[in-house]
């Protein structure tokens, strides 16, 4: 999500049992959408204070903007590291979607993600993910199945199928 669109995030739209957010009031014209989010982050969601009807309360965006730039600043320090000043909250968006396209290689799913009207948009992130992976090989772990039991355990954590040989299934998954 954009800031923008995190700040509007309302208790409603978190769905606690089925660990999803969804997104209704997107920016710059982006498509609605619904996150697929870990049991960790929905913790973390609920251990925020319910002061307001929207989940990261109803502070004006200078502040949160504010409060952010002093926590890097202070971090920055403390670490000794000057590079995170030049983090801000989009950047971490712009990272995620590197991400993303790395480990699919999907253009495709990385638009729906993010919520992008147009590919062209979204291409920023494939010349990211070769100029930070350029020299990094890709590398799998591999695993074989033969049972419908570690066929559905592999899925579920990410492994994609790849091949069939001798009855058994091959399943890869970029490390």
């Amino acid at each position: 999500m954009r800031a923008g669109e995190a700040s509007r995030l309302l208790w409603t739209d978190i769905d606690m049992e089925r660990l999803t957010v969804t997104l209704n009031s997107p920016e710059k014209g982006g498509s609605p959408r619904i996150f697929k989010v870990s049991s960790k982050l929905i913790a973390m969601l609920n251990a925020l204070p319910r002061t307001s009807v929207r989940a990261f309360g109803d502070n004006p965006t200078p502040y949160r903007k504010s409060i952010f730039q002093n926590t890097r600043r202070r971090l920055a320090t403390k670490l000794q590291n000057p590079r995170l000043l030049r983090i801000s909250f989009h950047t971490l968006r712009h990272w995620k979607a590197t991400m993303l396209y790395h480990q699919t290689k999907d253009i495709l799913h990385v638009k729906e993600f993010l919520g992008h009207r147009n590919v062209d948009t979204t291409l920023l992130y494939i010349q990211l993910a070769e100029a930070i992976f350029k020299e990094a090989a890709d590398e799998f772990t591999v695993r074989v199945a033969s049972k419908p039991e570690e066929i559905q355990a592999l899925l579920e954590v990410g492994f994609e199928y790849v091949c069939e040989n001798d009855g058994l299934l091959y399943f890869r998954k970029r490390k």
